[in-house]
C-alpha cells in the first residue's frame, strides 16, 4: 500500500552477537546516542537515549533515514515521511512465514478498502 510497507528480514547470525527487537536490552556495553526517546531507544544510566547496536530498531532507523533523505530530495522538501514507531514479529515456522508472505503479496489489493484511501 502507498501509506506503509511490509518486509520480511532474514537475520543470519553466527550466534556470537545478540539479535534484538524493539529496543530490547543490549548485552553490548556500547551505546549509540539517538535524538528521540521512543520504543526503539533505551535510556542509559545517565538517562540519555541510545539505540542498541545490531538491533532491528537500528536497522529500521537506518532504512527510514536513508529513504527519508531520498524522498525529500526528490520532492524538494523536508517533510516527515515515517511514523516514529514500527511493528515487528518473529516468524517461528514455515506455516507462519507462508501466511505472512501471502498477506504481504495480497496487501496492495486492499488499498481501496483502507480508511486512508482517497480517490
Amino acid at each position: 500500500m502507498p501509506n506503509h510497507i511490509h518486509a520480511i528480514l532474514q537475520i543470519k547470525n553466527d550466534g556470537n552477537d545478540p539479535v534484538e527487537t524493539h529496543g530490547s536490552a543490549s548485552t553490548s556495553n556500547q551505546q549509540h546516542p539517538v535524538k528521540k526517546h521512543g520504543r526503539a531507544s533505551l535510556p542509559n544510566d545517565n538517562g540519555v537515549a541510545y539505540r542498541p547496536p545490531k538491533s532491528i530498531s537500528s536497522f529500521v532507523a537506518g532504512f527510514k533515514s536513508a529513504t527519508t533523505t531520498k524522498i525529500n530530495q526528490y520532492r524538494q522538501s523536508k517533510m516527515p515521511v515515517w511514523q516514529t514507531r514500527f511493528h515487528d514479529r518473529i516468524i517461528r515456522d514455515f506455516e507462519e512465514y507462508h501466511r505472512i508472505q501471502n498477506y504481504i503479496i495480497d496487501n496492495p489489493r486492499n488499498w481501496k478498502k483502507d480508511k486512508l484511501y482517497i480517490r
